[in-house]
C-alpha cells in the first residue's frame, strides 16, 4: 500500500510539469556522431553534450524537478527509490532529497565549494529521492544484491552483491527492474559527458581512470544487461525532452539506445550513423531551444544570482546578438551583447554569463532574444526569472554524537532552531591522521547524514551550518568520533586542562609531547612540542580541543 505525504499548507500555484509530449531530435543535434565508433564515438558524444545550460543553484533543485519528475496529472514526485506519493512542495530533507544517481563523492565533488559544479546541478542525473532510500544508498555503487539485509523498502534494495559484482564495495544498490534501464543509461550518459574528470580514487568500484571505456568491465557487462531488459521508456523520453528544454542538452543514450552496444557491447567496431543527417553547410541553431528558461529562483536582496546559457550554433557567419527586453530588465545583466559565430560555432558553443541582481523584493522576469541573420526561422526566446526575498537571519544549529557508527562509515546528526528555513545544510568535516589534519565540506539534505571514508582517519570531528539563499548559520559546536564510538575524557596517560582568563594551565602526570590545540571549527591553531605539569600559555578568548600524542581523546577548554 502507498503510503501519501502531503504538503501541509499548499499557497503556491501548482506549477505543472512540461514533460507531456514527446519531441524530435533537433535536426543536425547528433550530426558530429556519423562515421564514428568506440572511442572516438564516445569522444563525439562528449563534444556534443558536455556543455549546457547550467543550473543556477543546488537549493533552487526541487523547482526543476516540479517540470522534470512529476506523476502526470498528479501533484505527486516520480520518485524511483521509493512507493512513497509525496507531495511535489512538501519541503525537501525531511522526506524527499535532491539524489545525485551518480554519487557525487565519486567525482570528489563532496565539497560545497568545488570547481565542478556543473556535475553536482547536472539534471540528467539528479532525481528527487526518498530520504530513507537516499540515506541507505549512500554512494555505494550499483548493483545486484545478493542478501538485501541493509535495506529494503520494496524499490530500493541495499546489499551484498552477487559474486562478481560490486568492484570491491561491501555494499551495492539494486533499483526497481522497472527503472534498471533508466539508471543504465543515466551512468552511460555521466561517464561520458564527464569522461574528462578525475576520479576518487577511493570510489573506483565501477569506473577505470581514462576516457575510454571509462566503466570497468563488470559495470558494463551488468549496465548493458540492464539496459537490454528495460529498454527506454516514455518517461525516459519525455524527461529527456524536460531537461533539454532547461539545461540545452540530451541523454543520447535515450535518443539512441543502441548507442551504448556502438561503445561497449556487441556492435564496438561497426560505425555509428544518424539517420537524419541534414545537407552539410547548412546553418543551424542548436541551443538554446525555444521555451528556455533560465530560473535563479530565491535570491536574498543584497546578493546576486549567476547562470550560464549555453549557447551553440553550426555553419553561422554573422555574430549572434542578444537583447533583454520587457518586464524587468533592470535587474538581469549579460557578459556580451554580442557573440562572434567563430565561437558559438566551437564544438564546445559559446557559454554566455548571465547575472540577476535584484533591487527590490518580489518576483522578476525578463526576456532575452537571440538574433542572427543566419536563422531561418523565428528567433528563440529565453525567460529570465527570479524571486527576491529578505536576508535571512540565521541562528546555530546543534551538533549531536553521531550514530551507527561502523570502521567505514557513521551518521552526523544535529537540529537546528525551531521554525527557521533552510535549503540544506553543509557539514564541516576534520579527518585526523597522523598528527595532520583534512578539512572538507559536505552539502546534506537533513540530519542524519551518512558519512563515508571513516577508514581513512584515526578520528574525526564535525560541525554543521545551515544554508538559506546561500547565506550561512554560524557555525555549530564540535562533535569528535572515534573508531570505538562516542568517547570521554580517557587515556593511558590522563591529562587535565583549566582555563584561566587568557591562559590554559596543564595538568598531567608525565609530560606530554605534540600537543595540539583546535578551535571549534577543527582547525590547528597551535603546536606544543612538550608540555608539563603546571604548564600555563597565554590564549585568546574561545572554546579550544587538546590532543597530545598520548591522549588522542580530545579535552574540550574554554578560555573566558
Amino acid at each position: 500500500m502507498k503510503k501519501i505525504l502531503h504538503y501541509a499548507t499548499i499557497a503556491i500555484m501548482l506549477v505543472m510539469t512540461s514533460v507531456t509530449a514527446k519531441a524530435d531530435i533537433p535536426t543536425g543535434y547528433y550530426n558530429a556522431l556519423n562515421g564514428k565508433k568506440d572511442a572516438e564515438l564516445k569522444t563525439a558524444a562528449y563534444n556534443i553534450i558536455r556543455n549546457f545550460t547550467s543550473v543556477s543553484s543546488y537549493s533552487n533543485l526541487p523547482s526543476y524537478f516540479r517540470h522534470t519528475d512529476v506523476r502526470p496529472n498528479t501533484n505527486y514526485w516520480w520518485d524511483m527509490y521509493s512507493d512513497m506519493d509525496v507531495d511535489i512542495f512538501i519541503t525537501f530533507g525531511t522526506y524527499m532529497n535532491r539524489e545525485h544517481s551518480f554519487p557525487k563523492s565519486w567525482w570528489g565533488s563532496t565539497n560545497a565549494t568545488a570547481t565542478n559544479y556543473k556535475a553536482y546541478t547536472d539534471l540528467n542525473h539528479l532525481y528527487p529521492g526518498e530520504a530513507k532510500a537516499n540515506q541507505a544508498k549512500s554512494n555505494y555503487p550499483l548493483g545486484e544484491v545478493r542478501t538485501a539485509g541493509k535495506f529494503d523498502n520494496g524499490v530500493t534494495k541495499v546489499g551484498a552483491p552477487v559474486a562478481g559484482q560490486g568492484g570491491g564495495a561491501a555494499f551495492v544498490f539494486e533499483p526497481d527492474d522497472e527503472y534498471k534501464g533508466d539508471f543504465a543509461r543515466t551512468y552511460f550518459y555521466m561517464v561520458t559527458c564527464y569522461q574528462d574528470y578525475k576520479w576518487a580514487t577511493s570510489y573506483m568500484y565501477m569506473l577505470q581512470q581514462n576516457t575510454y571505456p571509462t566503466l570497468n568491465q563488470w559495470s558494463v557487462n551488468m549496465l548493458l544487461k540492464w539496459a537490454r531488459e528495460d529498454p527506454v521508456s516514455d518517461k525516459e523520453r519525455m524527461r529527456n525532452e524536460a531537461v533539454y528544454s532547461i539545461q540545452n542538452n540530451r541523454n543520447p543514450f535515450i535518443d539512441f539506445p543502441d548507442l551504448a552496444e556502438y561503445i561497449w557491447g556487441n556492435k564496438t567496431g561497426e560505425a555509428f550513423y544518424v539517420s537524419d543527417t541534414p545537407p552539410a553547410g547548412d546553418a543551424i541553431l542548436l541551443a538554446p531551444v525555444a521555451d528556455t528558461a533560465v530560473d535563479f529562483g530565491q535570491v536574498a536582496v543584497g546578493s546576486s544570482g549567476k547562470a550560464t546559457l549555453f549557447v551553440h550554433s553550426e555553419n553561422f557567419r554573422n555574430p549572434i546578438t542578444m537583447i533583454i527586453f520587457g518586464g524587468d530588465k533592470s535587474m538581469f545583466e549579460i557578459s556580451t551583447s554580442a557573440i562572434p559565430a567563430s565561437l558559438a560555432n566551437r564544438d564546445e558553443g559559446y557559454l554566455l554569463d548571465i547575472t540577476y541582481k535584484p533591487i527590490e523584493l518580489g518576483t522578476h522576469e525578463s526576456k532575452l532574444q537571440l538574433v542572427a541573420d543566419d536563422l531561418n526561422s523565428a528567433p528563440p526566446v529565453v525567460t529570465l526569472r527570479g524571486e527576491c526575498l529578505e536576508k535571512p537571519v540565521l541562528n546555530a544549529c546543534t551538533a549531536l554524537d553521531p550514530t551507527d557508527i561502523t570502521s567505514d562509515e557513521y551518521s552526523a546528526n544535529w537540529t537546528t532552531p525551531d521554525g527557521e528555513v533552510v535549503d540544506y545544510w553543509i557539514i564541516t568535516r576534520t579527518k585526523y591522521l597522523n598528527g595532520s589534519q583534512t578539512v572538507e565540506e559536505i552539502l546534506a539534505e537533513g540530519s542524519p547524514w551518512t558519512i563515508t571514508g571513516f577508514s581513512e582517519s584515526e578520528y574525526e570531528s564535525y560541525a554543521v551550518q545551515s544554508v538559506r539563499l546561500g547565506e550561512r548559520s554560524p557555525m555549530s559546536n564540535v562533535v569528535f568520533v572515534r573508531h570505538a564510538g562516542i568517547t570521554g575524557v580517557e587515556a593511558d596517560e590522563p591529562l587535565t586542562v583549566t582555563a584561566f582568563p587568557g591562559i590554559i594551565r596543564f595538568d598531567c602526570a608525565a609530560p606530554q609531547s605534540n600537543c595540539r590545540i583546535y578551535d571549534v571549527t577543527g582547525r590547528l591553531v597551535r603546536t606544543i612540542e612538550r608540555i608539563e605539569r603546571d604548564m600555563d600559555i597565554e590564549m585568546p578568548f574561545g572554546v579550544y580541543f587538546i590532543t597530545t600524542d598520548s591522549h588522542s581523546t580530545p579535552v574540550k577548554v574554554a578560555v573566558r
